[in-house]
């Protein structure tokens, strides 16, 4: 046996570098952490052209990808994010909301998620074929997916490969309403249970969801972990920001996926307090991010929104390229963190937003797992929901700390996000996973 072979891992990461998703971030730091500690890291994920018609690509998200990472592409695709009516057949030209049906419930006849559920069978296949060409020592899987944990399974049940999950926001917790998603005795309950039985590990973004699995299942309390979120160092700027000089510049930076009523509201508010407030005399808002998905990509009653609010400063350029996001916080002057969901939901922007050491004006649920975290952050002015008169006030209060907050307070918000540098959370999981795994 040749004990200087390095452990290999298989790390079904879909959603990798360079699609532009919320959790590639996530994935690339777990890959890279990995192969920093010494681990020869093969990473599955679906092939570009399904991430170019989903949410789009970003290749600067590559830039940092550690060279030793080994990046196979699968030949997967989602025929629903297809918008070529010419490979349509008859029936879904004809019906396309009856062919949309038909062809979710197809994908659960493999497992029981209508929209990957499909993959299994070639998943399991490549998984397998990987393992009798080279053994891996661990396999890693981050959700969604979730059809990636048959895949894991049939690894560890088949060939005896340890597993490890990274449930991100969980599976069988409705992280937007609350509650649970489903029952443990439903399909998708018996393999969650399936799955985290045979895990060695399991990762949960935030205290809320993981208290979630401990109570559904307080016999494998022992392997939940809090793995959080957080930012990037390459992603701030490096100096403390200064007093701004001329028109304050307001920035957000996310998802765009709120509903017209909410965007409605919050557009209202900074009207009013643009208009009212002396110190927002010129204000601009810049709107950044992803918004809309598939054919509906940046087409949206949204879009329609931000637009119509041009007059009020508001303007919205499309996504940030990731070696460009240290650059976009640099040039603002306060920052909006808003999301949705409640007491489960994060959101990794957080992070990103109290890095900046920047004034933060939030629009969320009052209780909401963000508001856990920047309650501890000096630069804050707050949350009450999505409250009119609270929001005008907010604009006001971050336009109040942006023009008068000292370098130490900014210096003090600065200090409390380092707790959340992404790299030292990942090295404390990663240390702590591979002590777990033998060699093989």
């Amino acid at each position: 046996m040749n004990t200087d072979r390095p452990r290999r891992l298989l790390f079904l990461a879909f959603g990798f570098p360079p699609a532009l998703k919320s959790s590639s971030y996530r994935l690339r730091e777990i890959a890279n952490t990995f192969a920093a500690a010494g681990w020869q890291a093969t990473v599955l994920n679906a092939a570009r052209e399904m991430w170019e018609n989903e949410f789009g690509l970003d290749e600067s998200l590559l830039d940092n990808v550690d060279p030793s990472i080994r990046v196979i592409e699968l030949p997967l695709a989602r025929a629903d994010l297809e918008t070529d009516i010419r490979t349509f057949d008859e029936a879904r030209a004809l019906t396309p909301g009856r062919w949309l049906k038909e062809w979710r419930e197809k994908n659960e006849e493999s497992f029981p998620e209508p929209t990957f559920g499909g993959w299994r069978d070639d998943l399991e296949r490549v998984v397998v074929d990987l393992h009798r060409e080279d053994p891996f020592d661990l396999v890693l899987v981050s959700c969604v997916p979730y059809v990636s944990l048959a895949a894991a399974l049939r690894l560890h049940e088949e060939h005896q490969v340890p597993m490890a999950v990274d449930f991100r926001d969980g599976w069988s917790v409705d992280v937007i309403h609350g509650g649970e998603a489903f029952e443990r005795d439903s399909i998708s309950g018996q393999w969650e249970q399936r799955a985290l039985e045979a895990t060695t590990s399991l990762w949960l973004v935030n205290e809320p969801i993981a208290d979630h699995y401990r109570h559904r299942y307080p016999e494998l309390t022992d392997k939940v972990r809090v793995v959080r979120n957080g930012f990037d160092r390459d992603s701030i700027p490096t100096a403390i920001p200064q007093p701004p000089v001329g028109p304050l510049r307001f920035g957000y930076l996310g998802t765009i996926n709120f509903r017209p009523e909410f965007v409605s509201t919050v557009l209202g508010a900074w009207r009013e307090a643009r208009a009212t407030n002396p110190l927002l005399e010129g204000a601009t808002w810049d709107w950044r991010g992803n918004l809309g998905a598939g054919a509906v990509r940046g087409s949206s009653v949204v879009l329609e929104q931000l637009i119509a609010a041009e007059a009020d400063g508001v303007t919205y350029g499309g996504p940030v390229p990731k070696r460009d996001v240290g650059e976009f916080y640099g040039s603002l002057d306060a920052v909006t963190f808003m999301v949705i969901g409640g007491a489960f939901m994060t959101s990794g922007k957080v992070y990103e937003c109290m890095a900046t050491a920047l004034p933060i004006v939030s629009a969320h649920e009052v209780r909401h797992d963000a508001s856990t975290l920047l309650e501890g952050y000096p630069l804050w002015t707050g949350v009450a929901g999505l409250d009119h008169d609270f929001l005008v006030s907010a604009f006001g209060r971050a336009a109040e700390l942006a023009l008068g907050a000292d370098d130490a307070l900014r210096r003090s918000a600065r200090d409390y996000a380092e707790q959340f540098e992404r790299s030292r959370i990942m090295i404390d999981a990663v240390s702590a996973l591979t002590d777990k795994v033998a060699p093989r």
